[in-house]
């Protein structure tokens, strides 16, 4: 049967996902993405799964259908990532802008983890089904979390392991200080904004005098924090004990100053 083509068709725009700009089609053709998928000939239950692989036949069914060309098709799928961009990057959509999610946009940066504000119209991203109370945060907690997320965006586009490391250390340990299970990756992507921001916020703070930020950060935390700095540096033993020597002489010094003005 010969693939008819769609009766109006959309450009796609710069960093737009496959999916994102299958759904404005099927908008302006009055439809929905299921009818639109079956009109191509793409089996509807690999609809999800083309933004991360679509393969040279369905791009070129596609192509046929919206009169553009396979390659930009193509070009708005993931494509090949290096293990830390694929790592860091959401399989689901896990936050949007709710500027260009308006004009039914759906665009690449806003999988990524270390995507803070929106490339096109700079209004920051907020998770999917945010509630208004949310996104109440300290301005302070946001300027250090968009400094994590610039510090990890460049260490994952350049593959950077000893910079991808520190990060990913940092994050495990502010998941421990706000007592959240799991993997760092997924953390990134949390449903709960305080969590995702602190963990960012961690990156940053993590760039200065590390060491010291931990030994501070592990005083008086509970047992469940104790064992994920065990596990953050298990693999550096050496590493540890300096935590663990200047929490010791932090504790040493406060005493000291505690006694004195008693006296």
């Amino acid at each position: 049967m010969t693939l008819r083509p769609l009766p109006k068709t959309v450009a796609p725009l710069p960093d737009e996902l496959l999916s994102g700009w299958l759904s404005r089609l099927s908008a302006v053709n009055y439809c929905d993405v299921v009818e639109l998928l079956a009109h191509i000939e793409i089996d509807t239950r690999h609809g999800a799964t083309l933004d991360f692989d679509v393969d040279a036949a369905a791009a070129e069914r596609i192509s046929r259908a919206t009169r553009v060309a396979p390659e930009i098709v193509r070009s708005l799928s993931f494509g090949t990532m290096t293990p830390p961009e694929a790592l860091l990057t959401a399989q689901v959509p896990f936050q949007s802008c709710p500027e260009c999610s308006r004009r039914r946009l759906s665009l690449r940066h806003w999988r990524r983890v270390w995507a803070f504000d929106c490339q096109v119209c700079g209004t920051r991203l907020v998770r999917i089904l945010a509630r208004p109370d949310d996104e109440r945060v300290p301005e302070r907690l946001l300027s250090r979390a968009r400094r994590g997320a610039g510090l990890l965006e460049h260490a994952a586009r350049y593959n950077c392991t000893i910079r991808l490391r520190r990060a990913m250390r940092a994050v495990t340990f502010g998941m421990a200080l706000k007592s959240v299970c799991g993997n760092p990756s997924f953390a990134l992507q949390s449903p709960r904004p305080d969590v995702r921001l602190f963990c960012l916020a961690a990156i940053a703070a993590a760039q200065s005098r590390p060491l010291a930020k931990a030994a501070i950060s592990s005083a008086g935390v509970d047992d469940y924090a104790r064992v994920a700095l065990l596990r953050t540096f298990e693999k550096e033993p050496r590493l540890l004990a300096a935590v663990d020597h200047i929490a010791q002489r932090r504790a040493r010094s406060t005493s000291l100053m505690t006694a004195e003005s008693r006296n």
